[in-house]
């Protein structure tokens, strides 16, 4: 992941492991030491992990039908940067955002039965995989076109900026949105107008199946981003850790007056684009050596190192997420579909007398 550009294609390697000094009392700190906290980190990625797992058995068995990309691999970004944000803060997502859904606290039952396209989904059962949505949550959906949340955003970003709000906008979208336009111009206009808008790309380094080094000369997307005259960095996306501390400095920044931040999450898919990938286009051994930075491992393993997690909690909370999530697909199994007079509905308005 250097800075120079990259024509010739080699095998991608995970990030290198980089350690950091905690000042005493800091934010930082609270991160890194209080067991507590990262037991919830822990288990919110396991959720994420058990949840994505089982809708592959319920694609394979046709209980989810339509397209389905699952974040496998990636439950470091979606984790950590919620964990960073307030209940006031926005959230736009991708079409991979299942577990940007569940971070934000969007509850198992109503993703699940929303992915079976039931009424008591999140969105009614109107979205379905790619179009999760939780305006009490001000989770403002996730989006089928790459980067279109990107303007999104910027409009609710601009809507708090105009009313004087400290809140921030958060927006999630990968390596092939940085491509479009809409990147390009949202941030133009968040760097020009100051926008209270915190932009995280997540990087797993390919595009469908195009390889960032086949579709950027300059691969360095932080430095890149940088370029419009905001705050970016590059943060370790198999680290929740790692990834919750530089999303808190950042939403800190922009909650403070500091405008639009851009953050760099290098992280991998473990699984294929969508289901119907049949993933040809990258080495297996690269799949693998990816994979032994699972995030999930990498944090169980450093809470079992400093003596907060000993197998037993370990075993317990893979039982209550595995009832979560059953429980989740039972709900969905007996959710009522939406009536037929009522498929109008949010679609067209009633007519109003203008005489």
């Amino acid at each position: 992941m250097s800075g120079t550009t990259a024509r010739t294609e080699r095998p991608a390697q995970p990030p290198v492991r980089r350690s950091t000094r905690k000042k005493v009392g800091t934010t930082a700190e609270r991160i890194t030491s209080d067991s507590g906290h990262r037991l919830s980190l822990l288990r919110a990625m396991l959720v994420i992990r058990r949840f994505e797992e089982r809708c592959v058995e319920l694609y394979s068995s046709t209980k989810i039908r339509g397209f389905v990309h699952l974040y496998i691999g990636e439950e470091a970004v979606a984790v950590g940067v919620n964990a960073a944000l307030r209940q006031e803060d926005a959230v736009v997502s991708t079409y991979r955002e299942h577990g940007h859904a569940l971070a934000r606290g969007v509850p198992a039952d109503a993703v699940m039965a929303e992915m079976y396209g039931k009424a008591t989904g999140c969105s009614r059962g109107h979205g379905g995989s790619m179009h999760l949505f939780d305006a009490d949550r001000r989770f403002y959906g996730g989006n089928a076109i790459v980067a279109g949340g990107l303007p999104l955003a910027a409009g609710l970003a601009l809507a708090d900026r105009m009313r004087g709000s400290a809140r921030v906008t958060c927006c999630f979208f990968g390596d092939g949105a940085f491509a479009e336009g809409e990147f390009h111009e949202t941030a133009n206009l968040a760097a020009l107008w100051q926008l209270p808008l915190l932009l995280v790309c997540e990087n797993n380094l390919y595009a469908m199946g195009t390889s960032l080094a086949r579709e950027h000369a300059q691969t360095n997307l932080a430095m890149r981003a940088a370029s419009y005259g905001m705050p970016a960095w590059t943060v370790d996306g198999m680290d929740v850790l790692a990834v919750e501390s530089a999303a808190d400095r950042a939403a800190e920044s922009v909650r403070g007056g500091g405008g639009p931040h851009f953050l760099e999450a290098q992280t991998y898919r473990f699984r294929a684009h969508s289901m119907y990938d049949p993933d040809r286009y990258r080495p297996k051994s690269e799949i693998e050596q990816w994979k032994k930075r699972d995030p999930i491992q990498e944090l169980a393993d450093r809470m079992r190192s400093a003596e907060h997690l000993d197998d037993s909690t370990m075993r317990q909370m893979e039982q209550d997420v595995l009832d979560v999530i059953e429980r989740a697909v039972q709900s969905a199994e007996d959710g009522p579909t939406e009536p037929v007079a009522d498929l109008l509905r949010s679609v067209t308005s009633a007519a109003r007398d203008t005489s």
